[in-house]
């Protein structure tokens, strides 16, 4: 149902790479590529995740509340794949841990500020 995620980047380059780094570890690939911006698939028929230049020439912004989450195959690769974030430049927003019973969660912030999470069900 949902095509693909976008987020805003200030400096599309470096958010480029700082997510070219990040999403190898979940096996993704670019699937599109503009001046103003790329996308990321993790194979046919899923959803794509984009970075991008705002379109109005405005500077990027986040919404407080907003957040995407990016499935992992396995807490192993949740806590992996949080510490490259951070590793990159990224902002800790909550360590990887158990959230209820199943569900297993890390928090950080990108480049720009966005609100990302890699999560599975244990």
């Amino acid at each position: 149902m949902i095509g693909y995620l976008m987020v805003g980047a200030d400096d599309l380059d470096r958010s480029v790479a700082f997510y070219d780094a990040l999403l190898s570890g979940l096996n993704a690939s670019r699937a599109f590529e503009t001046d103003r911006f790329v996308a990321w698939t993790f194979g046919e028929g899923t959803t794509m995740f984009a970075v991008t230049k705002p379109f109005d020439d405005n500077p990027a912004t986040n919404g407080n509340g907003t957040m995407v989450a990016l499935a992992a195959p396995d807490a192993e690769a949740v806590a992996t794949l949080h510490a490259k974030a951070l590793s990159l430049g990224g902002r800790n927003e909550g360590d990887p841990g158990l959230r209820g019973d199943t569900f297993y969660g890390a928090y950080f912030r990108d480049l720009d500020g966005n609100k990302l999470a890699f999560y599975c069900f244990t």
